[in-house]
């Protein structure tokens, strides 16, 4: 919809002639001659801009100005043929976008209103974009990091068009998620949001699954159905794991993004949807291209708005914020009596690399709670974390440290007497490596090659084991 400007000046020769000066842009103008007919059009009309002549017969036009008070409120470009500084200047404290003097010419006079108008709707974007991300949450996304700020206001620009947004990232960093913020972001919110996973549907069905079958189409197919397409009409279609389409149906895909029609299988009739794209792959969809398994014409069709999901070993303190918000609602679904987390289980799991991202965190969260019904989380109820391949690096610091902490000959057993129990040698190596590394329990268990959660396991049962003894 074109924006509407109000112009508002006394003198009806030149009211018209603003007006014909802006005919050229595609704006909707309304004129007013005095203060009350103004004052009415800005309480009855949606405006983006007033064009305020200060000398109206009836009111002073900053007395206008000044009553525009709310951060909605349109721009305002202040006009008059009388100026002095200090007017200028009260007109850019009371809220006025710019100031201009008769008589003006037609390309500054526009020149001055598609300023104007630009700032309103980055004003709007910005406001927005506020009024979804709070407290570290944008829909259902978590994390407050300046990757995922990225991100968000990468999804709140895109909303607002049809273009169709192609996600990318590592397996479970949450892409359907941000395809249902884009969703729920745009005008199609109240529409229907269909998601449908490419790799786990069989390639003999993936055609019916997306665009539908009639009665008999096939064995098995014994009535009529709709495709996720005709699903989506309206509101927007997600497609996770592109990659994994056949390529013989990318074709398809790719006639249906163009013009909006598709076949259901088994009928000649063409059907017409109104769907917004989204769609998703945790692989390079380039070197796809490449390797021929992913057509180029439907990677650049697709490729309009490209959004890349972080993986979560890089959002830093966007861990902790994420665990929380799952830890209070696994809890709800769990019925579990949670209240917190102790730091120790903060500091671990900003430890961990997360090589399953949000999703293996999700996991381990729900198998703490499933399995413990104490009310606070500590660092003994952390199941085991499965630790990728060390790096050369790793390595080499792993391998010193064991020199450092190796053994002394003189300090094995020589004699029956001298045989410590299994735990009690394991406790001073490992009190030795948490020596060396000031007690950092994250680092000495990574140069020791285990969990965590496995060390105060391990420091809790000895702990145990003492009072026993005693």
């Amino acid at each position: 919809m074109p924006p509407t400007v109000l112009i508002v000046e006394d003198t009806h020769s030149l009211a018209m002639l603003y007006q014909s000066y802006l005919m050229p842009t595609g704006v909707n103008t309304l004129v007013a001659h005095n203060g009350a007919e103004a004052k009415k059009i800005i309480g009855n009309t949606k405006l983006d801009l007033i064009i305020l002549d200060v000398v109206l017969p009836d009111i002073n036009g900053l007395e206008i100005l000044e009553s525009l008070s709310s951060d909605s409120c349109p721009q305002v470009i202040v006009l008059t043929g009388n100026a002095t500084k200090e007017m200028a200047i009260r007109a850019i404290k009371l809220g006025a976008s710019d100031f201009i003097e008769k008589p003006v010419e037609a390309d500054r006079f526009r020149i001055t209103v598609h300023n104007a108008l630009k700032i309103k709707n980055l004003k709007q974007t910005v406001t927005k974009y506020k009024n979804k991300y709070e407290n570290g949450k944008y829909y259902d996304l978590v994390g407050s990091s300046e990757q995922m700020r990225a991100v968000y206001q990468i999804i709140s620009s895109a909303a607002v068009s049809k273009a169709t947004v192609f996600i990318t990232g590592e397996s479970g960093t949450g892409k359907e998620l941000c395809a249902r913020a884009v969703h729920l972001a745009s005008n199609r919110a109240g529409k229907p949001f269909v998601a449908l996973n490419c790799a786990a549907i069989p390639r003999d069905l993936i055609e019916s699954e997306i665009f539908g079958h009639l009665k008999g189409a096939f064995t098995g197919a014994i009535s009529n159905r709709a495709g996720a397409a005709g699903q989506a009409d309206g509101g927007t279609l997600f497609l996770d794991e592109l990659c994994e389409m056949d390529i013989n149906l990318q074709s398809k895909l790719l006639r249906f993004i163009q013009t909006g029609n598709y076949q259901q299988v088994g009928s000649e009739k063409e059907i017409k949807a109104n769907v917004r794209f989204i769609c998703a792959t945790n692989k390079d969809p380039l070197a796809e291209v490449e390797a021929g398994r992913f057509r180029e014409d439907l990677y650049y069709r697709l490729h309009v708005i490209p959004i890349e999901m972080p993986p979560l070993r890089d959002r830093g303190n966007d861990i902790i914020e994420i665990a929380e918000a799952l830890f209070i609602k696994i809890a709800k679904e769990e019925e579990h009596p949670y209240l917190g987390l102790s730091d120790d289980v903060r500091n671990l799991l900003n430890s961990y690399q997360w090589p399953g991202n949000v999703r293996q965190l999700e996991n381990v969260i729900r198998n703490i709670l499933v399995l413990n019904q104490s009310e606070w989380v500590d660092a003994s109820m952390l199941p085991s974390l499965p630790r990728k391949t060390k790096s050369t690096n790793d390595e080499n610091e792993h391998r010193q440290a064991n020199e450092l902490v190796s053994t002394d000959i003189e300090d094995l057993p020589f004699k029956e007497e001298d045989v410590k129990a299994l735990w009690l040698a394991e406790k001073d190596y490992i009190e030795r490596v948490l020596n060396l590394c000031a007690t950092n329990i994250p680092k000495a268990a990574s140069l020791l090659d285990v969990s965590p959660s496995t060390l105060y396991r391990k420091i809790k049962g000895w702990e145990e084991m003492e009072k026993v003894e005693v």
